[in-house]
């Protein structure tokens, strides 16, 4: 499906009925075919956005996939970069994706995980660090001063939402920040907006009636308590606009920057 590289209708499948976690371990080596792969678009609008805020230092992907955040993050950081993810197989693929100039290794960020951290490497910018974790036990020190997650909320429920920013809280420096773009809900009634519920309802018919779980929804993170779960874990949050993604026909942006930082 998707593409000739990408996987098969039966792979699909087969993720689907598998847990969250062994569902992208199978998933890992064609994830990159997939419509799921962050944009390179949408990458470059949040890089454009941050540029003014920095300098950085050390930079935390969340849930970091096959790495598509921690080529944002090289960017932009001056010293060390930490992929973090709980997925073995996306960790691979990430690490796969920068193996090919690789550099010394050092000291790490984190306390230990499962399966502990893996090589780093260097690629002409900051060294990069990946570290298989749950996003909701993060086993790292507060050294990070920026954090950034792509596309990964739909994999937290709404009551785990504010354990999950507790968390990055707790990973940031003081003043560091957690950044993250968020869509605006589609139009009542459109293609986008019944194609999405439909899908929130399937999977939570096939969770009803299937074990392991797999958590995925796209409908659950709502920007209003997304800010006041933030605050809540002690984040002084702004929005952004990002206009390189366009603009509603009201004249709203598409898609805004959540800038939480630690206060």
């Amino acid at each position: 499906m998707f593409t000739p590289q990408g996987p098969t209708f039966l792979e699909l499948a087969v993720q689907a009925l598998s847990s969250t976690a062994r569902g992208y371990d199978l998933l890992a080596p064609k994830f990159d075919q997939t419509p799921f792969r962050t944009p390179d678009r949408l990458l470059d609008a949040v890089a454009s956005a941050l540029r003014p805020l920095g300098p950085f230092q050390k930079g935390l992907d969340v849930c970091c996939g096959t790495g598509a955040g921690v080529g944002v993050l090289r960017e932009l950081c001056e010293d060390r970069v930490t992929g973090v993810d709980f997925s073995a197989g996306m960790l691979s693929a990430a690490r796969s994706a920068v193996s090919d100039d690789r550099g010394g290794t050092g000291p790490h960020d984190g306390r230990g995980s499962r399966g502990g951290p893996a090589p780093q490497v260097r690629t002409g910018g900051p060294a990069v660090d990946w570290v298989r974790a749950d996003a909701r036990a993060l086993p790292f020190r507060p050294v990070f001063d920026l954090a950034v997650s792509f596309g990964a909320f739909g994999h937290f429920l709404p009551d785990e939402q504010g354990l999950l920013f507790s968390q990055v809280h707790a990973a940031l420096r003081p003043g560091g920040r957690f950044v993250f773009p968020i869509a605006a809900p589609p139009r009542v009634g459109s293609r986008l907006y019944w194609a999405l519920w439909c899908f929130d309802m399937a999977m939570r018919v096939r969770n009803a009636l299937w074990r392991p779980r797999f958590v995925m929804y796209y409908r659950t993170f709502r920007l209003p308590r997304v800010c006041q779960e933030l605050r809540a874990a002690g984040f002084a949050v702004e929005l952004l606009p990002l206009p390189d993604l366009g603009r509603q026909p009201d004249g709203s942006p598409r898609c805004r920057l959540v800038v939480a930082r630690k206060v």
